[in-house]
């Protein structure tokens, strides 16, 4: 790591030494500086763009160009005149000052190369072939050459800090809801343009009087040649690993016209190359968003999905996926346009695991616990989406969606536990969901605008568990609590659940607009809830048929038959007034809330009013520069799962029942944040303070059976704040063809619970540090080293636990004689407490592909995964009573050869 960190400097010297500075400033006709005028110098001798720039609020500009060389300098601006000269460069720095003029007539001047970057008002346009080396193979690889714009691990894309809410192609949406299918799907070689949409409005009406300065929307411009015909590529594949023949399909075709647009994508492999994940899945939005999301109130309908292993690193011991995506938009005419998708996901998963569980307080009494588990998992996820919007003119506009989900998926896991024997879990799961969305605006007058916007869920889970315990002694004592038959050959235990919700969400806004400094809007706004809940526990025998136990603990019950209401009708106030660099918009909301349940012929009812504060100050330092204060009380309310006070079996070692009286928590939430994108010298900085304290929080008081690691938990209201505090910074650099990064993250958490009957105040401390250096040459080969550090604390109350994950990492990729790309990237993981290394495992993948030419159709691909041939990683955890330590199991080294053709 130092040699490599020796070349670097001895890079980063050369280049400097090398070039000159050449410096000015750009001015109008009437001598007033001109900020963000564009200025490219082009070699002569090379006929390529050697530097670029952005000129600052004075107007000056600042560009690095090679010594004793000769170059074509263009200079432009919005609505001026191009204007280009010759500079030769000696061995001294230069200064020249350049007047453009206003541009009454069509440009004489032929553009000799287009500019890297051009900013229009809230727009930056970046030119992709300016930034890219030809190594790139899909958008994400463009992406991150962008100042200002990365793709993060999870492949969402980031633009100054703030989270991309859309990803357009040619202004029509690509998969609404998610930009990992863009970055992932979408081939380097068809984009010209990226259209950086800051303050982004969904809808045009209301981007005068709402707050869209987190909004950033991503357009893709697409090169000529793949406008009105279908482009993309087929990727296929073949390989080998350890006896089993491995396979990959990936077709990617798209086509794009002003009429419509047509996206197909496909996946089929077992190498592991995940396309779609469950975790995206889940976190899919479809595009929707809760019309009640600002309005103070906080309802969360629970999860009833299984309790699914999670892949790590996305890999495991064998993947086999199938993956299927479709998304078309159509304009019949101008003031219609129809659009939707289709998304399938089907895997099949085995995944392997040791682990280690070492509870860190003795007093509690619970044994430490080694385990070794096989699971297969099988999922089965589809959704769907159709759009409509019309806008018959500039005054009105009427939105629906419907986004439907299902899926079948189940799990079985061969557990083997030190503590409770050997273990045969089984669950699955059908849910299925409706989400409907409309929305109509209409502009009165230029001082009167209306929002009606509805929003109706529909959904149904019917999870169900089953575990087989072939050790009866070491579980009797659970067994005896939940009242199962001991004359069976084993505990054959079960339990069946299914959830019903039905959530209609809508609210009114009327804004006046006062002056063009002043508005003020009024929200009359609703929530209904209904939920309905049942579940039962039962033991097969060993003859085939269903026992009903009877449980001696929670009073016998461990059936559920809950209903759930849950109403909220509030209207919300905001003033909002701008002065001089400053916007503030106070306001507040007054709740009238019901929340009542009925089980086992008792009623609950909580009605109550609350008046909820809220307040945002923006501060426009510059037109890339901001400060964000906001302030907002919220009230919190449970799902019914909570409620639910019959027994409920998590697991076979989690047990739960419901408090029928738990009643609602309040919270004060504090963020200040600062953005900053210098265009100028391209340093990008983001800092965030996050501070919630939470009053009536819900909180768990668990019991462990005696000698057991079978816990029985109820939640309460506690009586104890929680408190949460998060501070989290970034600063970007570019410094010629080099790219710094630093991140640091810092995380607080107090809570309160109730362990056998001990209350305890636990605490956790995280930080978390990365540095990360990344080269952009276009001839030369590029790579990126980086480095994370973190720390993870926690005060347990009785005891502390520390430790260290020290993780360093580099990618490489070179274009090696025009037509062939190599690329490998290594990664180290070593985890560590205070007074030792505990584990540690690392990556090394590696690629080289041959295309004759940049226009060539055909490329051929070997790619070797895991060359060190890692069989596992190794991962520790602590939470609040115990650190756990896993060997987790993956798939082993191997080489797959590729084909790949391009439309």
């Amino acid at each position: 790591m130092k040699n490599r960190l020796l070349i670097v400097l001895l890079l980063l010297g050369y280049s400097a030494f090398a070039q000159l500075k050449f410096e000015g400033v750009i001015k109008d006709s009437i001598g007033n500086p001109l900020e963000l005028a564009n200025i490219i110098a082009i070699n002569q001798e090379t006929q390529k763009l050697d530097s670029y720039g952005i000129s600052n609020q004075d107007g000056y500009y600042k560009l690095s160009l090679e010594k004793n060389a000769a170059y074509k300098i263009q200079v432009s601006y919005i609505g001026m005149k191009t204007l280009q000269t010759d500079v030769k460069t000696g061995e001294v720095n230069l200064i020249k000052d350049f007047t453009l003029q206003n541009d009454n007539t069509l440009d004489e001047i032929e553009l000799v190369y287009e500019m890297p970057v051009t900013v229009k008002g809230d727009t930056i346009v970046y030119n992709a072939d300016s930034f890219t080396s030809g190594s790139e193979r899909k958008l994400g690889d463009v992406l991150n050459k962008l100042p200002g714009v990365e793709v993060n691990d999870e492949g969402q894309i980031e633009v100054e800090g703030r989270a991309v809410s859309k990803v357009m192609v040619e202004g029509k949406d690509f998969f609404d809801g998610d930009s990992k299918l863009a970055t992932e799907n979408i081939p380097a070689n068809a984009v010209d343009k990226v259209q950086v949409l800051k303050n982004y409005a969904e809808v045009g009406q209301l981007s005068g009087v709402t707050n869209n300065q987190d909004n950033v929307a991503i357009n893709i411009k697409l090169k000529e040649g793949k406008k009105n015909f279908w482009f993309g590529n087929v990727t296929t594949g073949v390989g080998d690993a350890d006896d089993k023949t491995l396979y990959l399909a990936q077709p990617k075709l798209f086509y794009y016209s002003p009429e419509y647009s047509v996206n197909v994508i496909g996946d089929l492999n077992n190498v592991g190359e995940i396309a779609f994940n469950r975790r995206d899945y889940f976190n899919f939005t479809g595009g929707f968003r809760s019309p009640s999301r600002s309005s103070g109130t906080n309802i969360n309908l629970g999860n009833n999905n299984l309790g699914f292993l999670s892949l790590q690193n996305n890999r495991a011991k064998d993947i086999n996926t199938k993956f299927g995506a479709a998304n078309f938009s159509y304009s019949p005419k101008k003031t219609l346009d129809i659009s939707g998708f289709a998304i399938f996901l089907s895997s099949r998963t085995d995944l392997q695991e040791n682990s280690s569980v070492i509870y860190t307080n003795p007093d509690l009494n619970i044994p430490d616990e080694s385990t070794e588990s096989n699971t297969a998992q099988s999922s089965d996820l589809a959704m769907a989406k159709f759009s409509a919007k019309y806008k018959p003119n500039t005054d009105n506009q009427l939105d629906y969606d419907v986004l439907t989900r299902t899926s079948k998926e189940s799990q079985d896991q061969l557990f083997y536990s030190s503590v409770n024997g050997n273990i045969d879990e089984f669950e699955n799961a059908k849910p299925y969901s409706i989400n409907q969305n409309l929305n109509y605006y209409y502009t009165l007058d230029d001082a009167n605008i209306f929002a009606l916007e509805v929003q109706h869920l529909l959904q149904d889970e019917d999870p169900f568990y089953n575990a087989i315990l072939e050790d009866k002694d070491n579980y009797a004592g659970t067994a005896s609590a939940l009242g199962l038959d001991n004359l069976q050959l084993d505990y054959n235990l079960a339990q069946e659940k299914r959830v019903k919700s039905n959530q209609l969400d809508a609210k009114l806004d009327y804004w006046n607009i006062i002056n063009s400094k002043s508005d003020i809007n009024f929200t009359l706004g609703t929530i209904y809830s209904k939920q309905d809940f049942q579940s039962d526990i039962f033991q097969f025998l060993d003859d085939g048929s269903r026992f009903d136990n009877n449980p001696t603990i929670n009073d016998g019950l461990d059936t559920n038959a809950i209903g759930y209401r849950f109403s909220d009708v509030y209207l919300g106030v905001h003033y909002r007034l701008k002065s001089g660099i400053f916007t503030f918009t106070p306001g507040f909301s007054t709740h009238a809330y019901s929340a009542k349940n009925n089980q086992f012929d008792t009623n609950f009812t909580d009605n109550f009013f609350r008046f909820l504060p809220d307040f945002n100050t923006r501060i426009q330092l510059k037109k890339s520069e901001q400060i964000i204060f906001n302030y907002a009380m919220r009230t919190q309310f449970t799902d019914v799962n909570q409620l639910a006070s019959g027994l409920v079996l998590n697991s076979y070692r989690s047990i739960f029942s419901g408090n029928q009286e738990l009643e609602s928590a309040l919270s004060h939430n504090l963020s200040l944040s600062y953005f900053s994108f210098n265009l100028f010298n391209y340093t990008n900085v983001n800092a965030r303070l996050n501070y919630s304290k939470t009053v009536d929080r819900i909180r768990t008081t668990s019991q462990f059976q005696p000698g057991s690691v079978v816990r029985v938990s109820t939640p309460f209201n506690s009586n104890f704040a929680d408190e949460s505090a998060s501070a989290s910074a970034r600063i970007q650099k570019t410094i010629g063809k080099f790219r710094g990064t630093l991140n640091g993250n810092f995380n607080y958490n107090k809570f309160n619970q109730i362990i056998n009957g001990t209350p305890s105040v636990n605490e956790n401390y995280s930080h978390s540090y990365r540095a990360e250096l990344r080269t952009n040459f276009r001839e030369a080969p590029n790579f990126e080293l980086g480095y994370r550090y973190s720390i993870q604390d926690n005060d347990q109350g009785a005891s502390r636990t520390k430790f260290f994950t020290k993780a360093p990492s580099i990618e490489f990729d070179a274009v090696i004689f025009k037509s062939f790309t190599f690329r490998t990237d290594y990664s180290y993981n070593s985890f560590s407490d205070e007074d030792r290394k505990i584990n540690s495992f690392e990556f090394w993948d590696a690629s080289l592909s041959y295309r004759k030419n940049a226009d060539s159709k055909w490329e051929y691909e070997i790619k070797a995964t895991n060359l060190l041939d890692t069989r596992s990683q190794n991962t520790s955890r602590s939470n609040n009573i115990s650190v756990s330590a896993t060997e987790y199991f993956i798939q082993p080294r191997f080489i797959t050869f590729r084909l790949r053709y391009e439309l």
